[in-house]
């Protein structure tokens, strides 16, 4: 069998890969740079765009399933270079998909598509596509998962996945830009500091990916989506301090409320778009919510339907993670 991984050199791409390869499967790997350690495992590396229909095309012919794990991320950007990228790029992979043959689709979509502004308390699958949107990645995430779903026929399975905060080895977003913004102090708990969070360790999302692919060969999850993490909400900011006090960091002690903070991010918001300046600003609207407010979910469906199973503790978890930063100076 041989099995395209859109994003297979990102993060959680590069564990999916690692998990097919070592069931011995063919493994290829479309994205937009060149990436020589997928090759020296043997993984046939495709360069090119997910925007650009023919380079998906290229890259679906011949295989027999799909993981599209690839995606922009970030709170920052133009509407066009996430439409392009999230919901282009996954009608592009859907409609290649649909004209190959492909029998099986994996979609990795974030719990993001439900953002409303306001907490969430352990609801499920129930939940409704969010609104009142504040950054454009979870908007077009939310088109594209859409998208995938509507595809769902007998002859192409789909099934997408809703990982939150997902962090581990290699990580190279969340905790490293936590501990960058902490050793530069900018960095503050946000609310009251007591707001309970997903997360997801990435070995188990990778893991999750391919349940999910096995439950779609009897047709089990197929049209549905699915929260998946550790199954245990943390404390977020007490469970970053953990992370902090590990690297030998001090502690995060200094609150800002969420008006303050929320108000904060619009001005930087509008600062960044008038000025046009470089990268992100220092908080956004969607950033002050997502930090002071619950999120956190039921993911017991996904057991149930999928056959999803955790393989690690959240204490081993942080213990793999903490060392993994260490090694790489942070």
């Amino acid at each position: 069998m041989k099995i395209l991984v859109t994003g297979g050199g990102g993060f959680v791409g590069g564990y999916i890969v690692d998990l097919l390869l070592a069931r011995g499967y063919a493994v290829r790997s479309l994205g937009r740079s060149p990436q020589p350690k997928l090759e020296a495992k043997g993984v046939e590396v495709i360069c090119g765009d997910l925007a650009d229909n023919q380079s998906v095309s290229d890259a679906v012919a011949g295989v027999d399933a799909v993981f599209h794990v690839a995606a922009k991320a970030g709170v920052w950007g133009s509407w066009d270079s996430y439409y392009q990228a999230n919901v282009v790029g996954t009608k592009n992979v859907v409609e290649a998909c649909q004209a190959h043959g492909v029998t099986r689709l994996v979609y990795t979509s974030t719990p993001s598509v439900v953002f409303n502004r306001q907490p969430f308390r352990g609801q499920g699958n129930e939940l409704p596509y969010g609104k009142n949107w504040l950054c454009h990645y979870a908007h077009t995430k939310a088109i594209a998962e859409q998208e995938v779903l509507a595809a769902n026929t007998d002859s192409l399975k789909v099934v997408a996945l809703r990982p939150h905060l997902v962090f581990g080895p290699g990580d190279p977003h969340l905790l490293p830009r936590v501990v960058e913004s902490v050793k530069a102090g900018r960095l503050k708990i946000v609310g009251d500091g007591r707001n309970r969070v997903d997360v997801s360790f990435v070995k188990d999302v990778a893991a999750a990916h391919l349940a999910a692919f096995d439950a779609l060969d009897s047709g089990r999850g197929a049209g549905q989506a699915y929260f998946i993490s550790q199954g245990q909400p943390v404390e977020i900011w007490p469970w970053l301090n953990q992370v902090l006090e590990g690297l030998g960091h001090p502690p995060l002690t200094k609150k800002i409320p969420l008006p303050l903070a929320y108000a904060a991010g619009g001005v930087g918001e509008l600062v960044w778009k008038l000025f046009n300046r470089s990268g992100e600003p220092p908080i956004t609207r969607f950033v002050a919510v997502e930090l002071a407010k619950d999120h956190y979910f039921d993911c017991a469906q996904a057991e149930h339907d999928l056959g999803v199973a955790l393989g690690y503790t959240m204490k081993d978890a942080l213990n793999q993670t903490i060392s993994d930063l260490k090694e790489r100076g942070f």
